[in-house]
């Protein structure tokens, strides 16, 4: 079927550049993205990832990782050992 129909959609440009960076890593257009989309969308007759209203526990951990990211006292990890690490360190203590 010819691909005639245009979608145009506003995003945040940090966002648009950020996506389309996981895109080209995994050699997909923005286009070829949204077709596979909207073919899951109309295979699953809904949304192709869960989207559900957070709980009170999810959203106490959304507040404060964006307070600690605004405080600048986010802890970040360059890889899972290290993450495992620290958790593991902890426990013992």
């Amino acid at each position: 079927m010819a691909k005639t129909a245009l979608l145009q959609a506003r995003i945040e440009p940090a966002l648009k550049k950020q996506g389309e960076k996981v895109l080209r890593q995994i050699g997909l257009s923005n286009t070829e993205f949204m077709t596979m989309t909207f073919r899951q969308l109309v295979m699953r007759q809904g949304l192709p990832f869960d989207a559900r209203i957070p709980n009170d526990k999810t959203i106490a951990a959304i507040k404060e990782y964006e307070q600690e990211k605004r405080d600048g006292t986010l802890t970040t990890y360059t890889s899972f050992d290290e993450f495992a690490q620290e958790v593991s360190a902890e426990s013992d203590s």
